[in-house]
């Protein structure tokens, strides 16, 4: 993929928070760096808006993670978890996502979606036919193929995530303590 990003691009960033944080949780038990996700994919341009979709639980423990979020310029907006009368949960923000990407478009130039959901590919698609040039950062191993093939352009979090990751451990490196009888 070959786009062109220039200083003067209008940028808005789109994050997908709880479909990175499992990620990065499951395939690396870290958590993600989200100030140096939105810094690389900005890539010198003008930051219009950066918008991380999260949820709220009754205890409340996000509260910190939130504070933290906005002290690195990006603005949240939740929602509160859903539990249903069987146990069953319910955490979605795709379609709100989705309205303020389109509602955004209009003055932006280039849209980030940090996500590896496919459901996103038709968003991808109508945000090209309007004029924006639709980027997408997520980890490779978890995402879509069908959302990286849309994109204009795909950053794989995975080629560093020494990078991406907050205490990340690198587990082919990792030293395995020898036994007694090996001393």
């Amino acid at each position: 993929m070959s786009v062109i990003k220039h200083k003067n691009q209008r940028v808005g960033i789109f994050i997908d928070t709880q479909n990175l944080y499992h990620c990065a949780k499951n395939i690396y038990g870290a958590k993600v760096n989200f100030d140096q996700v939105v810094k690389d994919g900005l890539a010198g341009r003008s930051l219009t808006r950066a918008v991380a979709y999260v949820i709220t639980t009754e205890a409340g423990d996000e509260k910190n993670f939130f504070e933290a979020l906005g002290k690195m310029g990006i603005e949240t907006k939740t929602k509160n978890l859903q539990i249903f009368a069987g146990g069953s949960k319910k955490a979605d923000w795709d379609v709100g996502l989705a309205v303020d990407a389109i509602k955004l478009a209009p003055k932006l130039d280039a849209i980030i979606l940090v996500t590896g959901d496919g459901d996103f590919v038709p968003l991808v698609e109508y945000l090209q036919n309007e004029g924006c040039q639709v980027e997408v950062m997520s980890f490779g191993k978890a995402t879509s193929a069908k959302l990286i093939e849309a994109s204009d352009d795909f950053i794989d979090l995975d080629l560093n995530p020494r990078k991406y990751l907050l205490g990340f451990r690198d587990r082919s490196t990792r030293r395995v303590p020898r036994t007694k009888t090996e001393e």
